[in-house]
């Protein structure tokens, strides 16, 4: 591969069209290791009951892919991700991380989100909203084929899934797509015909909320699935063969191993070019490297400090796209008021150093905690994770979910580097010998998301923090996340947001994910902000907002990072980009990837 002096040299790759929208979005609107199993090349495409619902028992340590390990059926790529989760394809069953991954190979999103931010054509063919805001019509594509031969997609399987999306109650929005999808007094939902669904939302809803959850990637994503399958097999049972409309077609998968894909032959929008794909669990780099080395491995998910190791492969090539991701910092615990039950918090705890026990924001309790929080935040070199951990490829972040909208930022939410400020920080709110914090990384296949929360660990002991690190997998994080639960901070990675309000929604009690802070300020003030549908007093409700939580420490951003794939020499990489922009973390649309 042709080295350059100048790393950024990746970014050859990227058509100048492209280059030139992304600049665009600046003024738009430890888990234990497995070993790698061999892939299956049995004519009966079936998963068994032993293949999918029962757990594989698996050695102490990952082995690096080895040709006994990969019998290669011609026509094979193969993906080395770190975490995909238990396959569950079923919209009443999915949740993070599995999600992203599903939704990018098995299932299709209603729309894609474009460089720009702006919402394109997917399985909804053309839509249309109201003057008011109130009346969506939806219109779907002709001719689209679920898998497994359960027949065309109609408006009822689509009304269906979102409607197990919402009851499934797993989904980052599962709430707010009750919402959308006839869940105020005043709405309804009406099938007009089998491929038009008008949807009466009863208030004004601002249209990168709803499509936010109907794109086709990312961990807030989602698809379609067959009504008729899941009612013939049931939800259980569909779930782990689901009819979904996307180019692969869910073969075989086992826990915390291996998913194995199949091409699905005319498919409406784009056959792949090759006859499977597998993605492979492998959660340590050493492993997916020294796989990617012996070209067990086409691409991976990659870390960037690997990149000198990946340009040294021969034939090997590198993709590069800027805004891949945002990294940010959540502190858990803030449970301020009332549930969306109207009870009290169970785990709310006001000795946790970053809590107050008054949620009054001019007591002198709030004061101290918010101390607490900016000191934490001033402990930390962002600058230093992005060069060292990013290879330069990110810049940092001053306010999570705030990525590709920096012309609206304001200029003022900044953390520069001063730990001397942040031990007499901490010193003043009555901590001068520290505390003690757990942190956990949300493990999602974002690059460098354990290294760097590894990084923020350390600089917090630099200033008295007793840090307790905790690497487990997101599949068993995320429902203490959900319930509350959770006490201590997350480093957390997500991609692309339509408006910053649409994470901020985290914020709400009524949200089924949490970001651990509620507070009825910012109910109220989200809640405003979400449903404005005047573009330029939702900007301003937008900066509103984020200006209260940073002024309140209540959530830190920590950097944006560009997406690197690693490309193995029996991949092309012409004509090979992003399907969807609201999901470039890890390599995805691998229908258009042709063999080399």
């Amino acid at each position: 591969m042709p080295k350059s002096g100048n790393r950024k040299a990746i970014f050859r790759f990227l058509p100048q069209a492209l280059v030139l929208m992304v600049a665009a979005l600046i003024v738009a609107c430890g888990s234990s290791a497995t070993a790698t199993p061999v892939a299956s090349t049995s004519p009966d495409p079936t998963p068994t009951a032993d293949s999918t619902d029962s757990p594989t028992a698996m050695p102490e340590a990952t082995e690096a892919p080895t040709d006994a390990m990969m019998s290669e059926p011609a026509g094979t790529i193969h993906m080395g991700q770190k975490e995909t989760g238990i396959f569950e394809g079923h919209p009443g069953l999915s949740s993070s991380p599995r999600i992203q991954f599903t939704s990018s190979s098995v299932g299709e999103g209603l729309i894609t989100t474009a460089p720009d931010f702006s919402a394109s054509p997917m399985l909804a063919e053309s839509w249309s909203v109201s003057d008011d805001f109130l009346v969506w019509t939806w219109k779907f594509q002709d001719g689209v084929q679920f898998h497994k031969g359960y027949g065309e997609m109609t408006a009822e399987d689509v009304l269906y899934s979102y409607e197990q999306w919402h009851a499934g109650a797993k989904h980052a929005r599962s709430g707010i797509i009750g919402d959308y999808f006839g869940g105020h007094p005043d709405g309804s939902v009406e099938i007009i015909d089998d491929l038009t669904m008008s949807v009466n939302t009863g208030v004004p809803w601002v249209p990168a909320q709803v499509f936010e959850f109907m794109r086709n990637g990312g961990g807030s994503s989602s698809w379609v699935v067959s009504k008729a399958q899941s009612e013939e097999l049931g939800i259980e049972v569909a779930s782990k063969d689901i009819a979904g409309t996307g180019p692969w077609q869910i073969e075989e998968h086992s826990s915390g191993e291996f998913w194995r894909m199949s091409a699905v032959e005319d498919h409406w929008r784009q056959s792949p070019y090759f006859d499977e794909l597998v993605y492979w669990t492998i959660p340590e780099e050493s492993a997916r490297v020294a796989g990617f080395q012996t070209g067990q491995l086409d691409s991976f998910d990659m870390a960037f400090d690997s990149l000198p190791t990946v340009e040294d492969v021969e034939g090997a090539q590198v993709l590069g796209f800027p805004n891949a991701g945002q990294a940010g910092l959540n502190l858990y615990g803030q449970l301020y008021g009332v549930d969306k039950d109207g009870n009290e918090y169970e785990f709310y705890n006001p000795d946790l150093a970053w809590v107050s026990s008054n949620l009054d924001t001019e007591s002198e309790e709030w004061a101290n905690a918010v101390k607490v929080k900016k000191a934490m935040n001033l402990a930390i070199d962002r600058q230093t994770i992005v060069d060292e951990l990013l290879s330069g490829f990110g810049a940092p972040l001053g306010v999570r979910d705030w990525m590709g909208h920096s012309a609206r930022a304001n200029p003022e939410w900044v953390y520069d580097y001063d730990p001397d400020q942040a031990r007499q920080l901490l010193a003043e709110a009555g901590y001068p010998d520290g505390f003690t914090i757990t942190l956990t990384p949300s493990i999602r296949g974002a690059v460098a998301e354990v290294e760097a929360c590894e990084a923020v660990a350390q600089y917090w002991e630099e200033i008295g923090i007793d840090v307790k690190f905790q690497n487990i997998p997101y599949a068993t994080l995320r429902p203490e996340l959900i319930t509350r639960k959770y006490q201590g901070a997350t480093c957390h990675t997500v991609g692309v947001r339509l408006s910053p309000i649409v994470g901020a929604s985290n914020y709400q009690t009524k949200s089924t994910f949490s970001y651990g802070t509620h507070h009825p300020w910012l109910d109220e003030n989200v809640g405003d902000a979400a449903t404005e549908v005047d573009p330029e007093k939702a900007w301003e409700k937008n900066v509103k907002v984020y200006d209260w939580i940073f002024d309140n420490a209540m959530a830190s951003a920590l950097y944006t990072h560009d997406s690197v794939w690693p490309v193995g020499k029996r991949l092309s990489i012409e004509g090979w980009e992003p399907t969807d922009w609201s999901e470039i973390r890890t390599p995805v649309a691998f229908e258009y990837v042709k063999p080399q």
